[in-house]
């Protein structure tokens, strides 16, 4: 993450925050209505009188919701903060440092996303299983509705029929949004919030909390952003914004994998997340492996800007 002071005079960071919320917000508006074109081209108006059926994972709608997220990908993530960086007449890869990635780096990265899935599948069942005080029943039963509707859609989009469709969904759920929310809120939020309060933990912790809370999942809010939060640190650790946007790449795309292999066994995709696949010190051992590894990280990046990684 880029830590030292630009060369060139930037807007407030304050500003900064301003600048890429109303981007995100118009990008959203904007893409909602291409959205909404796109279903009405491909499925005409019948389409918005049944919106149980669009939501409610109707195989028929698939195509049509695939182009959606794409749509809506391009537009809400990865356009503002590019935005942002012409904004500030920056150009793109020295606002958001893009050095060329190393290999060993790389394969470091992609040992810590493998050690570190137990123990962010075990923090969801956890989170799953969260139960809200007896006065806040109605607002539980609202986010398992919103839980539900979400988990039917993913389903819908998980859905892979050929290796064609793995390839798209490789691209539209693992790419796309590895390096749209990656510019988003590790390069433009986070180093925001870094510029505002000059602690890489806060500003790292604020953009988790804020990556996790936008995708309106309360029921895996906690590994959504022990993710962020993880992503955060190999961005700040590495100086290059390309190791956070493999890692996150890695997780989206390990589930698309999941995805095909439940399917191809004949075996629930929403019954995936809901039982342990390891016993309770495989869980404690990969927390150990995942710091071992970060720190090691941190260690190996050291001498390229270690006195600002305290």
């Amino acid at each position: 993450m880029n830590l030292i002071p630009p060369a060139t005079e930037e807007n407030s960071p304050y500003i900064q925050l301003l600048i890429i919320a109303s981007y995100a917000l118009i990008g959203l508006i904007i893409g909602s209505l291409l959205s909404i074109a796109v279903l009405y081209g491909m499925y005409g108006a019948e389409v918005f009188h049944n919106t149980e059926a669009l939501t409610g994972g109707d195989p028929a709608f698939a195509t049509g919701l695939k182009l959606s997220q794409l749509l809506t990908t391009v537009i809400t993530f990865i356009a503002p903060p590019i935005l942002l960086a012409r904004a500030e007449k920056t150009r793109l890869t020295n606002f958001y440092e893009f050095k060329r990635p190393s290999a060993s780096l790389l394969f470091l990265v992609l040992l810590i996303m493998v050690c570190s899935a137990p123990f962010v599948e075990w923090v969801g069942l956890v989170n799953q299983k969260m139960v809200l005080p007896g006065f806040l029943k109605p607002m539980e039963s609202w986010m398992r509705g919103k839980e539900d509707e979400a988990m039917k859609m993913t389903i819908l989009l998980l859905n892979i029929r050929n290796i064609g469709d793995f390839i798209i969904n490789l691209i539209i759920i693992g790419l796309l949004p590895g390096i749209g929310e990656e510019l988003l809120f590790r390069g433009a939020v986070q180093r925001s919030f870094y510029r505002m309060y000059h602690n890489p933990h806060v500003a790292i912790w604020f953009s988790a909390f804020i990556f996790s809370a936008i995708h309106l999942q309360f029921f895996g809010f906690f590994p959504r952003m022990f993710l962020g939060a993880m992503f955060g640190y190999i961005y700040l650790w590495t100086g290059s914004l390309w190791y956070a946007m493999f890692a996150h790449f890695l997780n989206n795309g390990y589930a698309v994998c999941q995805a095909w292999y439940l399917q191809l066994h004949h075996i629930p995709l929403d019954k995936a997340d809901n039982t342990s696949n390891f016993p309770w010190y495989g869980y404690i051992i990969s927390l150990i492996l995942s710091i071992f590894l970060l720190k090691y990280l941190k260690d190996k990046t050291h001498h390229h800007h270690g006195e600002q990684l305290d």
